[in-house]
């Protein structure tokens, strides 16, 4: 479809793509501005977390060239303290086994769709240590017919620093939110972090509660 444009007072038509290689810059510039205008760090990463692109937010926080960095793993990036432990690099630690960015990547590599997480984080700023708390989120995505994963990071240290302490009655166990409502543990943590729980029982309970139950489990 054409669409007029004013030039100089006439209307003109506005100008077609030449063919379908500039066609797809087009759409990989307009996917690009997409991210720009996202107000978190978001990375685009292959399966071994190298970076393939980055949108502005995530230049801007860790002062990064995305030239300088194109095609390197994400802990070198990051500048994780564990991406030196070996001379391989980032991911070939023992602990890179349970790196929550790595795994998250995995996940979604794997065919989940969506894949949130939450995890403290080491990173080297200058000579000094700095530990970060994130929300990791990644979803697949395929750009120009290669798969790749966009690797959302969010900091939620300030959160959680004000988070630490909880006003929870003695008795009950209920949470005050800051409006002064009191919530079941459960709802509270449903509803502030997001985080939903499954319920079992304890064995000091379980004694407590159903001493028929408990023999009956002794006796197998």
């Amino acid at each position: 479809m054409r669409y007029p444009w004013a030039r100089n007072g006439h209307a003109v038509e506005e100008p077609q793509a030449s063919g379908k290689g500039e066609a797809m810059e087009n759409v990989n510039a307009c996917c690009l501005s997409v991210l720009n205008s996202i107000p978190l760090i978001i990375f685009v990463v292959d399966n071994d977390v190298r970076i393939r692109d980055l949108n502005k937010t995530a230049a801007t926080t860790f002062g990064l060239d995305k030239d300088a960095i194109f095609n390197k793993r994400g802990g070198e990036v990051f500048h994780c303290l564990h991406s030196h432990d070996v001379p391989e690099g980032c991911g070939r630690a023992p602990i890179c086994k349970s790196c929550v960015v790595r795994n998250s990547v995995e996940l979604s590599f794997g065919g989940q769709t969506v894949s949130k997480s939450r995890t403290k984080f080491e990173i080297q700023v200058g000579d000094s240590k700095k530990e970060l708390e994130l929300l990791i989120t990644t979803s697949p995505v395929e750009l120009n017919g290669e798969k790749l994963v966009l690797l959302m990071l969010e900091d939620i240290s300030e959160f959680t620093m004000l988070k630490n302490i909880i006003p929870i009655c003695m008795h009950c166990k209920k949470i005050r939110d800051d409006q002064d409502y009191w919530h079941s543990v459960e709802e509270y943590f449903n509803t502030y972090v997001g985080v939903d729980f499954s319920h079992g029982i304890c064995q000091s309970c379980l004694d407590k509660l159903h001493p028929e139950v408990r023999g009956a489990l002794k006796k197998q």
